[in-house]
């Protein structure tokens, strides 16, 4: 997904239309919800007393065993631990966010915030992790859920929002201490007396993990502080263990799945949204949803970079721009994409085009090695696109000239830089400083993107005629490793013959 990596704010989750209480903002979900406060909707119906008593009565007693930990638990520990090393004596607080409100009072489905799930794997909705520091050095987990009254408080059936008939089961206080192997679990109606007393006469240091939750955030004032926990957060992040290796090489053979899946149907296939709804389902299928807002772009659309509008035709003799990835079930998203023709075979303008795209891709790949700059594939790939936007004639000064500084006339067709950070988002590690990302250098463990794009639109009168409306883009997976570097997506053929072949293969074996 074609990005220019900055150092961004935090992503802010808005929160959804619900009663709340006191201190809440605008929208906000009351997190800290107590029983019976929830509100009907508009078009419920009243309850009368005696149905509130019989849904209470004759329901089998709740299972008492706890629950298995989720894999990898001693992970997510390690985790927890390592950024308590990084801020000693300071009180540590990470919350999830909420659910987003879609339309009125139907929500998206809840997406954790990624820094929380990278310290404890739960999937849950509103929950707060917090780092207490101990007196002997160290900190404490203390992780903030919803509680579950089952079925002894009418909640359960009246609440359209945490009601269990309505949304599912939480997992509960106890259970979630089980599941997550945390040393505490406390029940969200306690949270803001929690964080109220790390002010007062006497301010206990702390930190908040900023943008996620207007609820937190409210009730503790911002220092400048704060930023260097996001900081730090996304600076964990940026190196990647084996297991997320794992898991970033499962998401990218789905991706490939994905787009095999497309490719079978482009035969009849009328429009983008088909391409859409087709990867999505293998997305649904085989993950937790897709990574980010497909791209299908066929025709001239491919020339919008985000074009996520996907309304357009497919027109046989066009080609059709396939950005898309499988987040799994972990989280963590593939960020690939093809450029397809539509009708299996690329026109000798196409080919020109994409073989001119590919040699940059090639060239940025070549530099994705330990100790590179992390901006030097970029620069890679910029130097063959303008020595070839030369040659063929749409740059009318030399590649040199194009290519300095203080000029850049090549970023008339490819907008965007080549590489951002993959992994838990697909643009990762955003609050990183510059200085450790966009200006560091390549460390093992980094999995970034390499994706180098040609766009011509269609009323751009100094690109020749018959190079308007073709846009390609080609984007890879790349892990840096001790050696140099390893192509999590080498298998998704990227060459003009292995794509056609691919094509042709698919559409031979179809049923």
């Amino acid at each position: 997904m074609s990005h220019t990596p900055e150092t961004a704010a935090a992503p802010v989750q808005a929160d959804p239309a619900h009663s709340a209480p006191t201190g809440s903002g605008p929208g906000e979900a009351p997190a800290a919800a107590v029983a019976g406060d929830a509100k009907p909707a508009s078009h419920d119906s009243t309850l009368p007393d005696a149905l509130v008593a019989f849904m209470l009565d004759q329901w089998a007693p709740a299972a008492r065993d706890l629950p298995q930990p989720i894999a990898h638990a001693e992970v997510f520990a390690a985790r927890r631990r390592a950024l308590s090393k990084l801020f000693p004596a300071e009180t540590l607080i990470i919350p999830t966010g909420h659910e987003k409100v879609r339309s009125n009072d139907t929500h998206y489905r809840f997406r954790p915030g990624s820094d929380f799930f990278y310290l404890t794997g739960n999937l849950e909705p509103d929950c707060v992790l917090v780092l207490q520091p101990q007196e002997g050095g160290g900190h404490r987990d203390i992780l903030f859920v919803e509680p579950n009254p089952g079925r002894s408080d009418k909640t359960f059936f009246t609440d359209r929002v945490k009601g269990e008939l309505w949304v599912g089961p939480r997992l509960g206080v106890e259970q979630s201490r089980a599941r997550f192997g945390v040393d505490e679990c406390r029940g969200l109606p306690e949270l803001d007396a929690y964080l109220s007393g790390l002010v007062g006469t006497v301010t206990r240091p702390h930190r908040v993990l900023r943008g996620v939750s207007k609820r937190v955030d409210k009730l503790l004032a911002q220092h400048d502080r704060d930023k260097q926990l996001g900081e730090a957060l996304s600076e964990m992040r940026l190196l990647k263990d084996a297991l997320e290796v794992e898991e970033l090489e499962a998401v990218v053979a789905s991706t490939k799945r994905g787009f095999e899946d497309v490719i079978r149907a482009l035969p009849g296939g009328r429009s983008e949204r088909e391409v859409e709804g087709i990867f999505n389902l293998r997305a649904r299928v085989e993950g937790n949803d897709v990574g980010y807002g497909t791209i299908a772009a066929s025709g001239h659309h491919a020339c919008i970079l985000h074009w996520t509008r996907n309304d357009g035709a497919l027109e046989p003799g066009k080609l059709l721009l396939l950005d898309a990835g499988v987040e799994g079930n972990a989280l963590y998203t593939a960020d690939i994409t093809r450029t397809l023709p539509i009708n299996g075979k690329f026109s000798p303008e196409q080919r020109e085009i994409y073989e001119l795209v590919l040699a940059a891709q090639e060239a940025a790949i070549a530099e994705v090695k330990p100790g590179n700059d992390f901006m030097e594939p970029n620069r890679a790939a910029m130097r063959v696109l303008a020595r070839g936007l030369e040659r063929l004639g749409i740059l009318t000064v030399s590649a040199e000239e194009a290519l300095k500084e203080d000029k850049q006339f090549y970023r008339r067709y490819s907008l965007h830089n080549v590489s951002h950070m993959l992994g838990l988002d697909v643009h990762d590690c955003a609050q990183a400083r510059q200085q450790v990302y966009k200006y560091g250098k390549l460390k093992p463990g980094m999995v970034l993107t390499v994706e180098p794009g040609l766009y011509f639109q269609l009323d751009d009168e100094t690109v020749p005629a018959r190079y308007r409306g073709i846009g390609v883009r080609i984007e890879d997976d790349i892990l840096v490793t001790d050696a140099g570097h390893r192509n999590l997506s080498l298998d998704i053929p990227r060459t003009v013959s292995d794509v056609e072949a691919w094509m042709s293969g698919l559409w031979t074996t179809r049923t």
